[in-house]
């Protein structure tokens, strides 16, 4: 089963994206992303509602 999740960037704040991940996967997820605010590429990491 797969859950969604928001992707925050770690600089701005802003949840630029919406991704799914596998329930059992206990970590948070951490990809580098095009921020459109920041206007680079940067870290996004899960953001749980």
């Amino acid at each position: 089963m797969r859950e969604y999740v928001t992707m925050v960037c770690k600089e701005c704040s802003n949840r630029n994206y919406r991704t799914s991940k596998k329930t059992q996967q206990t970590e948070k997820l951490e990809l580098r992303k095009f921020c459109n605010y920041c206007r680079k590429h940067t870290g996004h990491k899960e953001y749980k509602k």
